[in-house]
């Protein structure tokens, strides 16, 4: 099947092979279907921009798409979570602080991938990243209500910054 017949399979709603379409685009993996995909991520359907990136997690030269599929996540709250899903296929190495950010500022199901990506992912972590993190984790501290929820996140996320400053400082 071609390309551009898999991709319609994509986003027509009356079809149930769109996951064996996404499969079949995968292991293509070609440029011109990152392209494809990344031009779904702009779709006004939710199904397909969900479906583009579960294509590009499972596309393995996928870090071109990175940028953009971070993009649909914040401009689409309502699916954030859906796609936050499909990060764990991409390499994050670079991307600590809009991981870190998602942990915060997230819904329930947005914070706990948020988590678990800055569990079991790595990162690289430079003074300049600490630095951006803490400025974010500040900015949190200072625009959400002081309850017992935010004691829990504030013994957990200065944990974690003081274990990242102690990193930095043995590297």
């Amino acid at each position: 099947m071609e390309i551009s017949q898999l991709i319609a399979q994509l986003h027509d709603k009356t079809n149930d092979d769109a996951y064996l379409a996404s499969d079949l685009l995968a292991k293509n993996g070609s440029e011109e279907v990152v392209n494809a995909m990344i031009e779904l991520l702009q779709s006004t359907d939710t199904e397909t921009k969900i479906m583009a990136a579960r294509t590009l997690g499972l596309i393995k030269n996928n870090a071109v798409a990175l940028d953009a599929l971070l993009e649909t996540i914040d401009n689409n709250p309502s699916i954030a979570g859906d796609l936050m899903v499909f990060l764990d296929g991409f390499d994050l190495s670079d991307k600590f602080v809009p991981i870190f950010k998602y942990s915060l500022y997230g819904s329930f199901k947005v914070v706990s991938i948020a988590e678990e990506l800055l569990d079991y992912k790595e990162f690289d972590i430079t003074p300049r990243v600490l630095k951006k993190a803490t400025k974010a984790w500040n900015h949190y501290v200072n625009n959400v209500k002081h309850d017992e929820v935010f004691e829990l996140k504030k013994e957990e996320v200065e944990g974690m910054l003081e274990d990242l400053r102690d990193y930095l400082e043995n590297e």
